[in-house]
């Protein structure tokens, strides 16, 4: 995987899963517009892992989809 990819197709693709991006493009300071798509699954720890295995120099990693309402956000 390594296509360049919109946030709306990737919207459309993976709903209800995690994305790793590489160069991700970004406006408006943290608003991402797309960028290269490195992995995407529907279980966190693996899309660290692989973050870790690829070592991207920039990337992102985002979640497409509802989260729970107990979910816990930390930046």
């Amino acid at each position: 995987m390594s296509e360049i990819i919109s946030l709306s197709e990737i919207r459309q693709k993976y709903d209800a899963e995690w994305i790793l991006l590489e160069n991700p493009e970004i406006e408006n300071g943290l608003d991402i517009k797309g960028g290269r798509l490195l992995w995407h699954s529907k279980n966190r720890d693996e899309i660290y892992r692989k973050a870790r295995e690829l070592k991207p120099k920039h990337s992102a990693v985002i979640y497409i989809g509802k989260l729970s309402r107990d979910a816990v956000i930390v930046l």
